[in-house]
């Protein structure tokens, strides 16, 4: 079954979050520090993947003009509302809609960033091998339960977008081996990996208080780094 290795990673994902709502109703005080730690992580991930750029001017020019397009179409506020309506739609306070958004836009960005994904969706479609999604699914089930604990159950709605992005490649991968040539998807996977990376650690900054960045305004730039990276492919240019 094609998605088979899709699926096991979206149910771990929930099934990760809603463990890890039964330690959300732990001391304020101690789920200030598990924050802080779940951060201080976030800030590490992030560096370690913002370091994999072989170009790093298209990731500059990918969060730049990611930014412009995101502040334009006020991503981040969609999401927010979209929050809301959630929130209201579970019973809770409408006031909470921005924590929704934030768990899920942290979540997402951290289960979706990297190269695991679109590995192992490409080996689900095109060899029938889950081994990648399934060693994911356990990091991921493992990331959503300590997300969960400090975030809540907002972070069960990033099972969605992880199951659309790596349904859709697994679906298509034998198209998409086919047409993308190698060095473009290693090169793509490289620079999302990087701008992705300098996403997460925004996140890791919010998360200990330090910035208030609408990380979902700079989402549009995994696109613009698609666009950048498949001219330079086809038109390559000199930095």
């Amino acid at each position: 079954m094609v998605l088979m290795g899709t699926i096991v990673n979206a149910v771990c994902i929930i099934a990760g979050t809603l463990l890890g709502k039964l330690f959300h109703k732990i001391p304020e005080k101690i789920k200030e520090t598990v924050m802080y730690g779940i951060g201080l992580a976030v800030i590490v991930l992030g560096l370690q993947m913002g370091f994999k750029s072989k170009e790093f001017l298209i990731v500059i020019l990918s969060l730049v003009f990611g930014a412009v397009w995101g502040e334009w179409v006020d991503l981040d506020a969609k999401l927010n509302a979209l929050g809301r309506w959630l929130e209201r739609k579970m019973g809770g306070s409408a006031n909470s809609g921005s924590s929704i958004a934030q768990g899920f836009v942290t979540a997402t960005l951290i289960f979706l960033i990297g190269a695991m994904a679109i590995i192992g969706a490409l080996d689900s479609g095109i060899r029938g091998d889950h081994d990648v999604l399934y060693t994911k699914a356990v990091i991921d089930g493992f990331t959503a339960l300590v997300l969960a604990t400090t975030l809540g159950i907002s972070v069960i709605f990033s099972a969605v977008p992880v199951l659309l992005y790596e349904g859709l490649i697994a679906l298509f991968a034998t198209q998409i081996n086919d047409m993308v040539p190698k060095p473009l998807m290693d090169s793509f996977i490289s620079e999302m990996t990087s701008a992705g990376g300098i996403m997460i650690f925004a996140i890791g900054l919010n998360l200990i208080g330090l910035t208030k960045i609408r990380v979902a305004n700079l989402l549009p730039g995994i696109a613009v780094t698609a666009v950048i990276v498949t001219f330079l492919y086809f038109v390559p240019l000199s930095f």
